[in-house]
């Protein structure tokens, strides 16, 4: 029994205090990934040495990349005529800086492109992984009457077979199935 306790620990040899520590995140660490910072725990009971602090980390969803693995996945917009005529495009990248993407003349909606090496940084490791960009092909709005006119003779004298092969063979297959039902 401590017949003089002190007035700040109250004899239990332990005061709160809050600490500002600074930690080195290291790259590609994943949600939940568990830091261990030994000795910064509580103070042990009767002089014994603190225990560790475990930080798990949490990480925020990104508003243009979706991160799986050590790969990241972003979907880019693209107009149409580039997506009918080719071209290059630029997309972001997750140092800040821009690649350069060739679209080739006829990409669809959905067609993912990958560049190699421009994911995360895998933890403890100099590899990094891959990006996945994802083409939307943007269909123009608020036409002027010239672009809408055209639009209605490139249909008119397109064919749908060979410009627009996938909503051809689904018709096709549709109607397939309709006769089927009816015989």
């Amino acid at each position: 029994m401590i017949e003089n306790p002190c007035r700040t620990c109250g004899g239990s040899g332990r005061q709160r205090k809050e600490k500002t520590l600074s930690v080195n995140i290291p790259a590609g660490v994943e949600d939940g990934t568990r830091i261990r910072l030994a000795g910064e725990g509580e103070a042990g009971m009767r002089g014994a040495a603190p225990g560790d602090l475990y930080l798990f980390l949490s990480i925020e969803p990104h508003a243009i990349f979706m991160r799986e693995g050590a790969d990241i996945h972003c979907r880019v917009p693209v107009a149409m005529v580039t997506a009918a005529l080719g071209g290059q495009i630029e997309v972001p990248t997750i140092e800040g800086s821009r690649a350069r993407l060739a679209v080739p003349a006829g990409t669809q909606s959905g067609r993912q492109f990958r560049l190699k090496g421009k994911g995360m940084s895998v933890l403890r490791s100099p590899s990094r992984g891959d990006m996945y960009v994802e083409v939307a092909v943007e269909t123009p709005m608020n036409l002027t009457k010239r672009q809408r006119e055209l639009l209605e003779e490139f249909t008119s004298e397109a064919g749908t077979d060979t410009t627009s092969p996938q909503s051809h063979s689904f018709f096709d297959k549709v109607k397939e199935l309709w006769d089927d039902l009816r015989d």
